[in-house]
């Protein structure tokens, strides 16, 4: 009977040992952050952002392979924009305005805070002009503190900025 018994408690343990590294597995799956977009997407503090990047058509390159780091402006740093220009940058015939607007927001690379920290530099951004980026103090970029570093996709970095940034 003893035998039996280990048997059977050997399957079971190994059945359990199956049945954790299987969990384990989809675990690490259902963590990995998804891309840039369904990230931003996902946080409620970027639906002003989300919502301008689709409007730009931008919304494929920002799914795409990347990587790329995303300094990403609030809801309250859209707010706190003039009166309406918001509302005119959405309209179709400023689309390229609001595409150069957007994509100077979007540096090509994975620049995480502590890559930037204790730095003071240029970054040419995916418009093409080029953002400085000051890491001495906090992360600031041009005129813009970064609030929330390190927001983690599968295709780069967002880092939450308290103002928008303009090329």
């Amino acid at each position: 009977m003893a035998v039996g018994m280990n048997r059977r408690s050997i399957l079971r343990s190994a059945a359990a040992a199956g049945m954790l590294a299987t969990l384990g597995a989809c675990a690490t799956q259902l963590s990995r952050p998804g891309n840039i977009v369904s990230v931003a997407s996902a946080d409620d503090r970027f639906s002003a952002l989300v919502a301008a990047v689709s409007a730009a058509g931008l919304v494929e390159t920002l799914e795409g392979d990347g990587p790329f780091t995303v300094f990403a402006p609030t809801d309250a740093a859209f707010d706190a924009l003039p009166a309406a220009t918001v509302e005119n940058l959405l309209r179709p015939e400023n689309k390229d305005q609001l595409v150069s607007i957007l994509t100077y927001h979007v540096v090509p690379g994975y620049y995480p805070a502590r890559a930037l920290a204790l730095t003071r530099g240029p970054l040419t951004t995916a418009q093409g002009g080029t953002v400085f980026v000051d890491g001495t103090i906090g992360v600031r970029v041009d005129n813009a503190k970064v609030i929330v570093p390190d927001v983690a996709a599968s295709n780069g970095v967002i880092h939450a900025i308290d103002r928008v940034l303009l090329p």
